[in-house]
C-alpha cells in the first residue's frame, strides 16, 4: 500500500459511506463464501443527501480520470438510480449534461416495450455500478451496449475490494480491465486502509483484520 494522500472524492465517499452504514466493520460471509472484516452496501444510500453525495463522488472520479464517453449505462437493480443520479452530478457539478439509459430485469410486454430505457445506446458507454464482483452485470451490459451497435469503453463503480478471484491471482476489476474496458473507483481497499488511520473511531482491530483480509485474498 503506497503511503500518498487520499483523492478528495474518496475521503468524501469512505466518510459518507460510514455515516449511512453503507460501510461496516465485524465479520461478515460473502458470497465468495469468504469472511470478511468489513462490507460495503451501497443500497444504503437511500436518502436524497446521502444519494446526492455519492453521485458527486463518482462525478469527481469521473472527470478526474478523463476517459472520453457519450453516454452512461446502470445495470438493473442498483445501477439504476446510481446512473440517474450521476448523470445529474456531471451536469450541476461540471457542465456536461450526457443522455443515460439503464435495463430491465424483465421484458416489459406493453407501453414503449423492451428491456431497456432512457436514451438509446449510442457512441462510446460508460457503465456505472456499485462494486464489480465476479463480473457478470459488467458482461451482461457490455453485450446490451454492443448489441445495440454502441461501444462499451468503461466502468465506474464506488469501491474496488483489490481482492483476487477464487485461488488466481488476479481481481475481478483486474480481468475487466484486461478485457478492454476502463475501470475508475471511486475508492479501493487501499484507500479505506489509509481513511482509516486517520480516523478517529478506528480501532486498532479493524486495522489489524483488514490487514490479515488484504495479505490473506488481495490481488497483485
Amino acid at each position: 500500500m503506497e503511503d500518498k494522500p487520499l483523492k478528495p472524492w474518496a475521503r468524501d465517499f469512505l466518510d459518507l459511506a460510514m455515516r449511512c452504514q453503507a460501510l461496516r466493520f465485524g465479520e461478515f460471509t460473502l458470497k465468495s463464501g469468504r469472511r470478511s472484516p468489513y462490507f460495503f452496501n451501497a443500497g444504503q444510500f437511500h436518502d436524497g443527501a446521502s444519494l446526492d453525495g455519492l453521485a458527486r463522488c463518482y462525478a469527481q472520479a469521473i472527470v478526474d480520470d478523463g476517459l472520453a464517453f457519450d453516454m452512461l449505462f446502470g445495470p438493473a437493480y442498483k445501477g439504476i438510480p446510481l446512473v440517474a443520479a450521476v448523470a445529474v452530478s456531471l451536469h450541476r457539478d461540471f457542465g456536461r449534461s450526457v443522455p443515460w439509459a439503464f435495463d430491465r430485469k424483465e421484458v416489459k410486454g406493453h407501453g414503449e416495450g423492451g428491456k431497456l430505457v432512457g436514451a438509446p445506446l449510442d457512441g462510446r458507454v460508460l457503465i456505472i455500478d456499485d462494486v464489480i464482483s465476479a463480473g457478470t452485470s459488467v458482461n451482461l451490459s457490455r453485450q446490451w451496449i454492443s448489441d445495440a451497435g454502441a461501444t462499451p469503453c468503461g466502468v465506474a463503480v464506488a469501491l474496488d475490494r483489490q481482492e483476487r478471484i477464487g485461488e488466481g491471482t488476479g481481481s475481478a476489476v483486474g480481468a475487466v480491465r484486461a478485457s478492454g474496458l476502463a475501470v475508475i473507483t471511486v475508492a479501493k481497499l487501499d484507500d479505506l486502509l489509509i481513511w482509516l488511520q486517520s480516523n478517529p473511531q478506528a480501532t486498532a482491530d479493524q486495522m489489524a483484520a483488514l490487514k490479515a483480509y488484504q495479505r490473506e485474498f488481495g490481488s497483485e
